[in-house]
Formats: structure tokens, sequence, C-alpha cells
């Protein structure tokens, strides 16, 4: 770490609440860093809406240098905020199992009536949207997994490898500075020392730690 005040954003994704991150809180402020918890309506409220309590969370934080850790759907909601106005003391992001670059899951999911409501304004307002372009200015470090255990298993045509919802292709990111896939599901994120670990090391170095 630098001498600088260094503080970590954790964010959530779809259907839960900042309480789910409180491992990687716990394991982030063991290891030196201020972090909070944002929580915010994946489900009920669309994008826009999300960005902008995140910008406001983001303005309100106090540090010289703020990196985001964001879950799954967390990190849509980080990728459009870093597309508009970002606040400058953002240096790193890192994405778990974020879909950026589709959501087979989660698509097939919407074409269905009785089912379409299960993904929420949020995810529904990304997908129809073009990707946006994203600041170089921020190092972006992706994580994926290859665990397949999940709701996904359930729904068919998720090409492997996958976390179990998101498809290893899905996370990808052309403009991210690094990229990792662990063993791990995409619920299992959320509980993983290896995950913590890997995150630790970008935020420190802006690189993963590659056997």
């Amino acid at each position: 770490m630098t001498g600088q005040a260094e503080t970590v954003i954790l964010i959530h994704g779809l259907w839960m609440n900042g309480l789910v991150l409180l491992p990687h809180q716990h394991w982030l402020r063991t290891g030196g860093f201020a972090v909070h918890r944002f929580s915010y309506p994946s489900w009920r409220a669309g994008l826009a809406d999300n960005v902008h309590s995140l910008t406001c969370f983001v303005d309100e934080t106090p540090g010289d240098v703020i990196h985001l850790v964001a879950h799954s759907l967390g990190g849509v909601v980080v990728l459009k905020m870093l597309s508009q106005k970002a606040d400058a003391r953002i240096r790193r992001i890192i994405l778990m199992g974020t879909p950026y670059a589709g959501c087979h899951s989660g698509t097939t999911l919407a074409a269905q009536p009785v089912l379409a409501a299960l993904v929420g304004r949020t995810f529904k307002d990304w997908f129809s949207l073009s990707l946006p372009a994203l600041q170089t200015a921020v190092e972006i470090g992706v994580i994926a997994g290859t665990r397949s255990i999940g709701f996904g298993r359930l729904i068919p045509g998720l090409a492997r490898p996958n976390d179990g919802l998101v498809t290893v292709d899905e996370t990808r990111i052309a403009e991210a500075s690094d990229s990792i896939a662990l063993n791990v599901s995409h619920s299992g994120m959320l509980v993983s020392r290896t995950c913590a670990g890997q995150i630790a090391s970008f935020i420190r170095t802006g690189r993963f730690i590659h056997a």
C-alpha cells in the first residue's frame, strides 16, 4: 500500500444486499484497508437510479484513493458509472462474475413471460444499451469462475466454462488490465478466501497472482 489513504467500496449483485459482502469486508480490513459496503435495490430500481446512488455514495466516501470491488450485476452498475463522470479518486476496480459481454442465463429468463421479472430492471436496462466506453485511466481486473454449480445449470445452452450462472466468455473485457479464472462458483465468490487474496493483490499491484 502507498502512503495515501486507500478505501475500498464493495458492491453486491442481483437479489442481494451488502450483508453478503461481510466476509470480504473483514478480510480486506484485516489487510489494512478502510472498507465500505454499498447496498442498492438491484431488482426493483433501474440502472440509471442505481448508478446515481452509487455515484453519490462514492462522492461521500472519504479517502485519497478509492477502489471498487463488485460482484455480478454490481459490476455493470460500476461500469456504467465509470462511463459517465466518475470520481477522479477511483484507481482500480475488480469485477467478480460480472456479465459484461452478455448473460445467457439472464436473457433466457427474460424471454420467458412467467420468469422475466426475476432479472429486474437494472439487468434489462444494461442489456438494452450498447456497451459503454470505459475509462482507460481506471485499471480493471476481472475474476471469472469455472465451478459450474448454481441456478444456471437448469438453463439449457449455458456454455462452458461457467460459474453456474455466468460463462467465462461473458465476463471478458478488452480494456481489462488483468483477468483470472478461479475454481469457484458464482455465489461461492462471496465467501472465497482465494478470491479475497486475488482482490487484495489487484488492489495493491494492479495484477492478479498467476500460478
